[in-house]
């Protein structure tokens, strides 16, 4: 239990940066009347990209740089991305 505190103490001393991409997905659900939070944080301390906590909706947009690409292969979720997984 003590680890996993240490790991999401590391994890979550770091600032959301949300991308491009986020961004334009946040705006056309906005558009199409998907009111949500923009980068909300639950009460366990995670980020969500996209969430509605009344509906305990959320939407995670994993970009080109939520993944690693080695040698040619399928790319595999990078560090970060997978222990929100």
């Amino acid at each position: 239990a003590n680890m996993q505190s240490e790991l999401l103490t590391a994890f979550n001393s770091q600032e959301p940066r949300p991308s491009q991409l986020q961004h334009n997905v946040a705006a056309a659900l906005n558009r199409i009347g998907w009111n949500h939070s923009f980068e909300y944080e639950t009460p366990e301390g995670f980020s969500l990209d996209m969430a509605q906590p009344e509906t305990k909706c959320a939407i995670e947009v994993d970009g080109p740089s939520h993944y690693l690409k080695c040698n040619g292969r399928r790319p595999t979720e990078n560090g970060r991305t997978k222990f929100k997984s």
